[in-house]
């Protein structure tokens, strides 16, 4: 039996979070967009402070990691920069998205071929990549309409993302517990 049938109940947990991701997402766009910025801001800062902690540390010989230093200087920099002008950031992180259901669009569509063999209802892996690639293409080609509708797109995404992760769930799990009923009546 392949693995993705054996792991059906991770592909409906990712689901699930899809769904519940895109429910609150729907519920509180703004809240979603300021919360995102401001985690990366958060994450930036105490990353470079750390960073910078490690290069000061005097190494062997004597010498400090310049390299992480500057590292470190940078974090902080664009920690700060990022919760005193957030608008930058959360372009740049509409790109990011972008380029990331982009990729996961494209390998998703990759392994729904390769498994075509293996799984029936492979389409619907297809499906979840086809959607995460428009998705991530209109981002790119559209961006106008401003943060909040891309934050109720991602929204949208999600929840449709969700769907399809369940829908194939429940045929994984239909075909793995097929399995282990054909290896019960093959063992008695």
């Amino acid at each position: 039996m392949p693995s993705i049938t054996v792991s059906w109940w991770a592909i409906a947990l990712r689901g699930v979070a899809a769904i519940a991701f895109g429910v609150v997402t729907f519920l509180f766009p703004a809240i979603a967009l300021a919360a995102l910025v401001l985690l990366f801001a958060a994450y930036a800062f105490v990353d470079g402070v750390f960073t910078l902690a490690s290069g000061l540390q005097r190494r062997a010989g004597g010498q400090r990691d310049w390299m992480l230093v500057l590292g470190g200087i940078a974090g902080i920099v664009v920690g700060l920069l990022t919760a005193v002008v957030p608008g930058i950031t959360a372009l740049f992180l509409l790109t990011l998205i972008a380029v990331w259901a982009i990729l996961t669009g494209i390998l998703e569509i990759v392994a729904a071929y390769g498994m075509r063999e293996l799984i029936r209802g492979e389409w619907l892996l297809a499906v979840n990549g086809v959607v995460s690639l428009v998705f991530g293409l209109y981002i790119v080609f559209f961006p106008g309409p401003g943060a909040l509708a891309v934050i109720w797109q991602i929204a949208l995404y999600a929840l449709a993302s969700g769907v399809v992760l369940l829908a194939l769930a429940v045929r994984l799990r239909a075909r793995a517990r097929g399995s282990d009923m054909r290896q019960g009546t093959a063992a008695a």
